[in-house]
This record gives C-alpha cells, structure tokens and sequence, in this order.
C-alpha cells in the first residue's frame, strides 16, 4: 500500500515481514567457507561408501587363498597385487576398512555417550562435580597405551569364548576404546553447562518447577550439541588409530579378520621386498584420519555463532 505525503508517493513498509534464517542454512553457509571441511567430508564418504559398497562389486574375497598367485606386484586383475597367501590386496583393503571404520564409528558413540553423560551430570549437579572430575583427572593420568594392552591381554579369551574371535574382539576393542576416550569430551561439556546453568532461560525453567531432567533434555542437551558433534569427528579418528595400532601390535582381530592396523602387521615382514603391501593401508588410514580430521575443525567454525558473523 502507499500514501501521499506533499504530493510525493510514499510506500507503506509496515506490513512486510522479513523471513528469519534458518539457523540449519546459516551453519552450511559458514560450513562451505571451508574447502578442507568440505574436501573432507567428500573424501570421508567415498572411503565409506567404498567399503560398505566395494567387497559386493569386487570378484575376489578378502580370505580367498590363492598360493599360484601369491606375492604378485600391482596388475589389471590384482591392482594392489596379492599377498604371500595369495589374497587379493584390494579385497582385503575393502574388507579390512569396513571394519576399522565400524569400530571408529561404535567407539565414537560410547565416548560420546560417557563424556556427555558424565559432562552433564558434573556441571548441572554441584555434588556430584567434585567427585566426577577426579574421576576424569584419574582416567586422564592413566597411561593409555600400558591400559589398552592390558584390557587386551586379560579380556580377549573370556570374550572370544562367550562371543567368537571376530565379535569378541570387536566388542573388547570398542570398550577398551571408548572407556579410555572419554575424559576431554567430559571436560569441554561440564564448561559448556557450567555456564549455560546461570543464564537466564535456565534459571527461569527451574524457577517455574520444571524438574532437573526437564531442563536438562530441554534447554542444557541442545545448547552443548556444537563441541559433542565436534568431538565426535574426533573420536572417529581417535577410535581408528587406536585399533590400528592395536592390530599393528598383534593384539586385535585374528590374523585372517582383516583390519588396516592387521594388514600393515602382515606387511611388515616383506618391507623390504614389497613396500607397497605398507603403504597403502597407511595411505587410507592416514586419509580417513584427514579427511575426519578437517570435516571436525569446518563444524568446529561453522557452529561457531562468532564465526558465522564474520
């Protein structure tokens, strides 16, 4: 609508109503700012979507012996070349990053869940923040690799009893992981909820009789929701490492369950004549870390609300 004023026209703005952002689109605009975030993000998915996808498309199996064909270099029909048993390197890549990033992706979820649980309950409930936090300040003293060894060497024959060799470890290696990852997520929510206690739409729900677990699931979980999702891209690379290192030592999965960490252990022994058998179960560990890696620092800037006003 417009009016006259002195006889210009003028136009009535006062019925237009300007669309708010969306908070979702304004995260994905800052999140696009990033080439390595999105260069990783691209990166991480077609290493997933390789090893869920390629030991259906490949014709070899990851365990198929083939002594004719053994210590073969890279060729059109082997193009990683095969193993001193003759398996098809490629199959047992495929195979053998299924289950790292399996075991990345459960041991994420326990970390995520005791370090936020634990985070939580310190910085919402005053009593339980002392004694949770030595908790945390006596898991974090503990030397990591001398525990995971241990865990290993006690649990792994109990488990691979009550469950097998392959499901057994699995379930052993995402504990041991989990249980000894969880101390800096528990340490970045407590500061978050410690300060999002005293604003003042907290205050006002427990003013107004909402109980604990109420505000808590309300207005405290989706105010920490940024550094979880943070941490949890770096759990993943945490959690792959982790079983690498273990099955580089001998103490993951049996020897004919493939794994990266297995594969680099079997090539060890034929460094010197076939170094490609190390490298390129490095080179996918090392891209999935990466790839993990910046995916964690664009969500880091992009759920940053002082990023998203630059």
């Amino acid at each position: 609508m417009g009016y006259w004023i002195q006889g210009y026209a003028m136009t009535d703005y006062s019925n237009i109503t300007v669309k708010p952002r969306s908070k979702i689109r304004d995260v994905w605009d800052q999140f696009k700012r990033h080439k390595g975030a999105l260069f990783g993000a691209l990166v991480f998915l077609i290493i997933v979507f390789s090893v869920i996808l390629g030991p259906f498309l490949w014709p070899f199996e990851a365990n198929a012996i083939d002594i004719r064909s053994r210590n073969q270099g890279p060729s059109f029909s082997h193009p990683f070349g095969t193993d001193q048993l003759g398996r098809d390197t490629l199959a047992r890549m495929l195979a053998g990053g299924r289950t790292s990033i399996a075991v990345g992706l459960c041991a994420m979820v326990l970390t995520i869940f005791l370090g936020t649980f634990i985070g939580v309950t310190a910085g919402f409930y005053k009593k339980l923040d002392g004694p949770l936090m030595r908790l945390t300040d006596l898991f974090l003293s503990l030397p990591l690799l001398p525990l995971l060894l241990v865990m290993m060497l006690l649990f792994r024959e109990p488990l691979s009893t009550a469950y097998g060799p392959e499901r057994g470890m699995f379930i052993l290696i995402v504990f041991a992981i989990g249980i000894t990852s969880w101390m800096p997520t528990a340490r970045i929510v407590r500061a978050d909820v410690l300060a999002l206690k005293e604003r003042e739409f907290v205050l006002a729900a427990i003013a107004s009789g909402s109980s604990n677990s109420l505000v808590v699931r309300r207005h405290i979980l989706p105010n920490v929701l940024s550094p979880i999702l943070v941490s949890a891209t770096l759990a993943i690379a945490n959690g792959i490492i982790t079983e690498s290192a273990l099955s580089f030592l001998g103490l993951g999965f049996p020897p004919d369950f493939p794994t990266w960490g297995r594969l680099l252990n079997d090539a060890v022994d034929y460094l010197q004549q076939y170094p490609e058998r190390v490298f390129w179960p490095g080179l996918c560990i090392s891209l999935t870390v990466l790839s993990v890696s910046y995916l964690g620092d664009g969500l880091r800037d992009a759920l940053d609300p002082r990023m998203r006003r630059r």
